[in-house]
């Protein structure tokens, strides 16, 4: 297969990741190889070696960039103040962002055992890094008077866990809007550290 007109690494990276992030998620890392990845970009296979050193590199690319984003993101709409402020505001980021990147997010937790081991050591990084924006919070929480929690680190993963699972279920058709389906989070989420929806 001939080479795009005009294809430039500018314009062909991003194509690639995103083949690669379509493919991956739709039949698994394992399951796809370079030559699909070229033939849904358009470029010979071996072109695909200008924009990335191997298959490997374009998986730990995607999940790096995910969590890399994940942290700027919220780094941005982060309030500050008190603990109750950034906790409703933790969920009210959360769910949205990662609704609108369920195909990363997939891959993001299933392909990690596809990762080598140095690359396994630093997505891992990244996500406890997020979740220890979370588990600040709720330290937070605790010293303020305002939670009552047996362990911040088990009850922020079971808040991560909670919030990652409306990707599995949320349609747009569905019953609730999304911001229907956050106010409601927020208000399980304030139940689950202690307090009532009002405070």
């Amino acid at each position: 297969m001939a080479r795009k007109s005009g294809s430039s690494a500018e314009k062909t990276r991003p194509l690639v990741q995103a083949a690669a992030k379509r493919l991956f998620a739709r039949h698994g890392y394992a399951a796809v190889s370079m030559r699909q990845i070229a033939a849904e970009v358009g470029v010979q296979a071996g072109a695909l070696y200008l924009y990335t050193p191997d298959k490997q590199g374009l998986l730990f690319g995607l999940l790096n960039t995910h969590m890399e984003e994940v942290l700027a993101a919220w780094a941005v709409v982060d309030p500050g103040g008190n603990a109750g402020t950034r906790l409703q505001a933790f969920v009210e980021f959360h769910i949205p962002h990662h609704l609108e990147r369920l195909e990363a997010v997939f891959i993001s937790y299933m392909e990690l055992r596809n990762l080598t081991p140095e690359n396994f050591a630093t997505i891992e990084a990244l996500r406890r890094s997020y979740e220890n924006r979370l588990e600040d919070i709720l330290k937070a929480g605790v010293s303020e008077g305002r939670y009552r929690l047996e362990d911040t680190k088990l009850t922020t993963m079971a808040i991560i866990a909670m919030l990652n699972g409306v990707n599995t279920w949320y349609k747009e058709s569905g019953r609730f809007s999304r911001e229907q389906v956050v106010e409601i989070y927020v208000d399980m989420v304030k139940r689950a550290v202690g307090v009532s929806a009002r405070e």
